[in-house]
């Protein structure tokens, strides 16, 4: 493209040639002053609206105003929705130590009461030379991550722990720790003694309790019972399998109330005192053998649990 360019004040006529880079590079700086003029025009026309007064302009300025406040207003009520759900889940997850809480302190023989598992725990100090911070929502946010990571920790500890427990109550309730009858005292202990009918040095395999006629007779550990027969020495005698090659026998009763394949529980009534079979007087005959070797019961009964 040539332009001539004629004037008075020219000796001659001049002429321009406008090839296609110069006319692209015309056309961008053309259309980059209309793209500013109108920024500069929208900056001037927002920030003189207030004073300028125009009905139109003040539309457009409450409108965007209400646009930026609603998404204000959404951004937050999406970020509080979203802790009120960790919120809710931190409290399910308090309750859940509680309640685990509670059932460990009963196994370890605390009153729940004690620990004060539904008070807030005392906190307190001296306010620090140190300038506090206001904390962000980021950072309350990754606080909230950080206490329910410790809370999943602490709960899964406390789980095993009391896995444990139950599993430790649970070998006590099968090992004989209870005394048979209640309120007998021993006749004759374990060990060598005078034989009551030969009048002879002979070993004793268990222990002897004196109570009266029709005593309760109680299981001194949950288990199995493998024999509920009258037996020629022993008169009326039950055995309880109690696992692990532990047995324990109850002799001389006046009534047996169970049956072999019964499962027992430590401190149910399984028969009565008498003096059936080898025995000079009204008492329980009371032993406690391993691997069929008799054991001394008093190790067991002095046992805690």
């Amino acid at each position: 493209m040539n332009i001539i360019l004629v004037s008075g004040r020219l000796a001659k006529a001049r002429t321009i040639t406008l090839e296609l880079p110069h006319l692209v590079l015309l056309g961008v700086g053309g259309f980059a002053a209309v793209i500013a003029l109108a920024a500069l025009l929208h900056y001037t026309t927002l920030r003189f609206a207030a004073d300028l007064n125009l009905p139109y302009l003040q539309t457009l300025l409450r409108s965007a105003q209400h646009e930026r406040q609603e998404k204000t207003e959404s951004y937050l009520r999406e970020n509080l929705n979203a802790m009120a759900i960790r919120l809710g889940q931190m409290q399910a997850q308090l309750l859940r130590l509680d309640t685990l809480g509670d059932r460990l302190a009963r196994l370890a023989g605390f009153k729940p009461q004690d620990l004060m598992f539904d008070q807030m725990p005392g906190r307190g100090g001296a306010l620090s030379s140190v300038p506090s911070e206001d904390l962000s929502l980021g950072g309350f946010t990754r606080q909230i991550d950080q206490l329910t990571k410790q809370l999943d920790d602490r709960g899964d500890s406390l789980g095993i722990l009391e896995s444990l427990f139950t599993l430790d109550s649970a070998k006590k309730k099968l090992v004989p720790t209870m005394a048979p009858v209640e309120g007998g005292w021993y006749s004759s202990n374990y060990g060598w003694r005078i034989d009551p009918f030969t009048g002879q040095r002979a070993f004793h395999e268990g222990i002897d309790f004196i109570a009266e006629q029709g005593t309760p007779v109680k299981a001194a550990a949950g288990g199995v019972v493998v024999y509920s027969d009258f037996h020629p020495q022993y008169g009326n005698m039950i055995e309880i399998d109690h696992g692990n090659e532990l047995i324990t026998r109850y002799a001389h009763n006046s009534t047996r109330l169970v049956k072999v394949g019964e499962v027992v529980l430590r401190g149910v009534k399984i028969g009565e005192v008498g003096k059936t079979g080898r025995a000079t007087g009204t008492h329980l005959h009371f032993e406690v053998r391993q691997r069929g070797a008799p054991q001394n019961p008093t190790q067991f009964l002095r046992l805690p649990g």
